[in-house]
């Protein structure tokens, strides 16, 4: 356990960030995972309008760092090609 009171300080920020990093992260999955079953479903337009909000999550993502830039363009990528 920590000792100093920086060091409190640090334990209780990093805990914090974990459960809101995880809650991130789960929201990216259930996106993605979303998208996909509107793609086998075959609704094609329901796809379509649900891709901005899937675009919207995977830059939020990016944005705050919970994925890297590179990642979040490739996911991307990937979803569009799933539409077509």
């Amino acid at each position: 356990m920590p000792k100093t009171a920086s060091a409190k300080k640090a334990l209780r920020q990093s805990v914090k960030r974990r459960v809101i990093n995880i809650e991130r992260e789960k929201k990216l999955k259930e996106t993605v995972k979303k998208f996909k079953k509107i793609i086998i479903a075959g609704k094609k337009e329901e796809a379509q309008a649900f891709l901005k909000d899937a675009y919207k999550t995977i830059d939020k993502m990016a944005k705050v760092k919970l994925i890297k830039k590179g990642k979040a363009d490739r996911m991307k990528s990937r979803l569009a090609k799933k539409l077509k």
